[in-house]
Parts: structure tokens; C-alpha cells; sequence
């Protein structure tokens, strides 16, 4: 398999990497090794490796800016590509198209920038353009898809296809059909409006964000989506969970949906943490929580 990945090497150079710890790749700052990390920046590069990958029966997995996942301290065999290196955003009118690796927030701070509304509201929200598509990321009563006008995705086979929002069925936190697909690159179309409104509250949410949430410790954003008529976080400190902790994991006393990393979670004690959350919730307070967060890797339990 060495062998394998050397061919990989040979193709990427400083930009593959071997058992790379998923720690400093994901949100979390916790995870074990990933075997061969790769960072494609163009199309070219991403479509050459995952022919080779399924060529040479490897198993391959896309990531952006590595928030909403916990990596398993096992860590991820065969290979995981980066997406960060295929960040360009561009603006024509009021469509604005971001290639999927691209921050998210910058998304949002160009189009604010630009005089066009619809993004605003989602400011500060982490991860990539891609990862908000695949998960309808939303924040401040806006949803990524809310905007959507379109978006490419690279199939199993290598082909590229654009789906119209249309095309796809959507919803709170979830989008339906996306599974094999890899997501290139999105174009939403805007409105235009008054810069300085638009700036007012792109500062005011981040303003709420800092305010509220616990953005001095790593974490993976909301663990569990939110239930019908209510909020994971009230229900979690309902159940007098604030601050409860294992290991290096604590439920957030400044924000009970967040799971932190104090400075040395594993990611068994983010996932065990997670676990008892959801079971004491379901005990005292009849809810079953769904998580929202992505486990990749091998988890026991």
C-alpha cells in the first residue's frame, strides 16, 4: 500500500501528507491519523485522485474546514482530501459563486461587502461552502439553501453535474440525495441592499455569536439538531447538564448545545460525553435528541 501512496505523493508533493493526526484538520482539535491527507486545488487534481483512489480500491472521503465531524481517535484509513486549497469566490450582479472549499464566512463577508443581502444572517458560521451545502447550514432564521441557486457536484463516475435548487429535496439540517456526490462549486443569487444595513447585521450576529457562544475552546459547532418546537441547548441545561464532564470534553457552560474541548479531549471522551447527553436528556426530559455533528472513523458503543 506504501507503494500506493507514494504514487500520491509523487502527484501532490508538499501538498500530501502521511498519517497526519485529525487533530489539526477538524474543529474539534481531536482525532486520530489520517493515513494519506491531500489538499487538490483545482478540479483537475480532485477528479485525478478519486479515479485513483477507486482504481486502486482505496477508500476516499472529502473534507472542508473540518467542522461538524468527530474523527475517531482510530483515525481514517486510505485517503482524505482537503478541500481548503479550492477557496475562489467571484461576483457577477447578484450571483455570487464560491468553489466548495472556500470559508464560508467569506462567502458571507463578500457578499455583504458587495451590497447583497441573503448570506448576512449566517455570518460567523464555520466550515466551508461545501459543508453548508451538504448540511443546509443555517443560523439567524437563514438557511444556506434559502439562497441557493445552483450547485456542481462530482459523481462516483467522474462525471460533473449542476442540480438546480429544484432538484433537490431539502430541509432543516438535511439534504436528501447527496450521498457519492462531491460538491465543486455553488452559485447564489442575491439582493441588492444598503451596504451599511448589511454591515450592521453581519456585526451584530457575530456580536450575538461571541456573546453566546463558546468561541475561546474548540469545538464542532451545535452537537444535536433541534427538535421540533424547542432547542437541544435549553433542553440540555433542563436537565442540569451545564458543565458536565469526561476527560478533556465538557458541555459548555456558556452554551449548552456546544461540546468543548478543554485542551485534551480525545475523541472518545467527545463521543462518550455525547452519548450521556443524549441518554440523560431522554431520561429526564423524554426528548431523543438527533445528532447533528458527523462521526467519521470507527466509534464503540
Amino acid at each position: 500500500m506504501l507503494d500506493t501512496y507514494n504514487q500520491i505523493k509523487d502527484k501532490f508533493g508538499p501538498d500530501c501528507a502521511f498519517d497526519s493526526p485529525a487533530s489539526g484538520v477538524t474543529t474539534y482539535r481531536a482525532g486520530g491519523p489520517l493515513d494519506v491527507l491531500v489538499k487538490p486545488s483545482s478540479l483537475p487534481d480532485l477528479a485525478w485522485l478519486r479515479k485513483f483512489c477507486a482504481e486502486s480500491s482505496i477508500p476516499f472521503l472529502v473534507l472542508g474546514a473540518g467542522s461538524n465531524v468527530l474523527v475517531s481517535d482510530k483515525g481514517i484509513r486510505g485517503v482524505v482530501a482537503l478541500t481548503v486549497k479550492m477557496d475562489r469566490l467571484e461576483i457577477f450582479g447578484d450571483i455570487l459563486t464560491a468553489e466548495a472549499g472556500a470559508l464560508w464566512d467569506n462567502a458571507v463577508k463578500a457578499s455583504v461587502s458587495a451590497g447583497l443581502s441573503g448570506l448576512e444572517k449566517t455570518s460567523g458560521i464555520p466550515g466551508t461552502v461545501g459543508g453548508a451545502i451538504v448540511m443546509n447550514a443555517g443560523a439567524f432564521g437563514q438557511e444556506t439553501f434559502d439562497s441557493l441557486e445552483s450547485f456542481e457536484a462530482m459523481e462516483p463516475s467522474g462525471v460533473v453535474k449542476t442540480f438546480r435548487k429544484s432538484e433537490v429535496k431539502y430541509s432543516y439540517r438535511r439534504v436528501e440525495g447527496l450521498s457519492g456526490l462531491i460538491i465543486l462549486k455553488a452559485a447564489f443569487r442575491l439582493k441588492a441592499e444598503n451596504i451599511t444595513a448589511l454591515q450592521a447585521d453581519r456585526s451584530g450576529v457575530l456580536g450575538a455569536r461571541a456573546e453566546k457562544q463558546p468561541l475561546d475552546f474548540p469545538s464542532a459547532g451545535s452537537v444535536f439538531k433541534r427538535p421540533a418546537g424547542d432547542f437541544a441547548s435549553r433542553l440540555i441545561d433542563a436537565a442540569g447538564l451545564k458543565g458536565l464532564a469526561i476527560g478533556g470534553a465538557r458541555v459548555s457552560e456558556k452554551h449548552a448545545g456546544f461540546i468543548i474541548n478543554t485542551g485534551n479531549a480525545r475523541a472518545c471522551d467527545i463521543y462518550a460525553l455525547i452519548k450521556k447527553v443524549k441518554a440523560e436528556v431522554k431520561a429526564r426530559m423524554g426528548v431523543d435528541l438527533e445528532l447533528e455533528q458527523i462521526l467519521l472513523g470507527e466509534f464503540e458503543g
